[in-house]
């Protein structure tokens, strides 16, 4: 049996183990007390003891999806976050552009939740992440076989001096949920400054060539990843990347030059109350 990664026991506790939302922490739905009292009753007939067993494992069938399958937050910690806001595109190339979807705004509690992951290795805050990832939706048409997440590389550098790729934490969990393999074919240059505190026109011009595709695609379908997409310079200078080799690959064998199908997505973008 293959071992667990320290961040993917917790995830495991929180999905099946703690009933409590990830949020603010009070129970998902029903009450401990209020189980007990409604799911159990005070004694099983002495002449009837498979037909109880019959009873309470439908009992504990019917908990079990009623706690676990809603989600990782309460209903009320849920509706309190505005999900998908409406999706934005820029510029890879001429005459193309990226669609960008995110699952969610770069708000409380989002906001505080990616910081603590990414700068504290917070793992506590890896369920509220997991929930927020699996509120995108499929990309219509993809499917194992015919796409594949690109997530947002990083370098030597960064991985030694962080210590973990939260990027790629992410990117796992989402591979998970829509059952689309990884791909690692891109490389980061490190010639570049963190994003944090530029302006858009100094991201574009900080991430000019900081990507250098290391392998060829194995499909048409390829799907971009990054957790945070502020202005959506990252993911635009990614997906040029992706974009440049179909092109000239393009130009040179007649092909139409649209080889590659993108799209891309992240966790945050932005903030609603701008």
């Amino acid at each position: 049996m293959r071992r667990l990664a320290p961040y993917q026991t917790g995830l495991w506790l929180a999905e099946y183990v703690d009933i409590r939302c990830q949020l603010c922490r009070v129970y998902r739905s029903t009450a401990p007390s209020q189980l007990l009292t409604s799911h159990l009753p005070t004694a099983a007939p002495p002449i009837a003891v498979p037909m109880f067993t019959d009873i309470y494992r439908g009992k504990v069938a019917r908990y079990i999806h009623r706690h676990l399958s809603r989600g990782l937050l309460c209903a009320h910690c849920h509706h309190g976050i505005t999900w998908l806001p409406k999706p934005f595109r820029v510029d890879i190339a001429a005459g193309s552009a990226l669609g960008i979807q995110a699952s969610t705004f770069y708000d409380y509690p989002i906001r505080q939740a990616i910081r603590a992951f990414k700068h504290d290795e917070d793992m506590r805050k890896l369920p509220l992440l997991l929930h927020a990832i699996r509120q995108l939706p499929r990309p219509h048409g993809c499917h194992h076989d015919n796409a594949v997440i690109v997530a947002m590389p990083t370098t030597p550098q960064r991985l030694v001096k962080r210590g973990f790729d939260p990027v790629s934490i992410l990117a796992a969990q989402l591979s998970k949920h829509w059952q689309i393999p990884l791909w690692q074919g891109v490389r980061r240059i490190d010639h570049t400054v963190s994003q944090q505190g530029l302006t858009r026109a100094e991201r574009l011009s900080n991430l000019n060539n900081a990507f250098v595709l290391t392998e060829t695609p194995p499909v048409k379908r390829l799907l971009l990843f990054d957790d945070v997409a502020t202005t959506g310079a990252s993911l635009q200078a990614l997906g040029h990347a992706l974009y440049k080799p179909a092109t000239s690959a393009a130009s040179a064998s007649s092909l139409p030059t649209n080889r590659y199908h993108l799209s891309a997505y992240a966790l945050a973008h932005g903030s609603q109350y701008r």
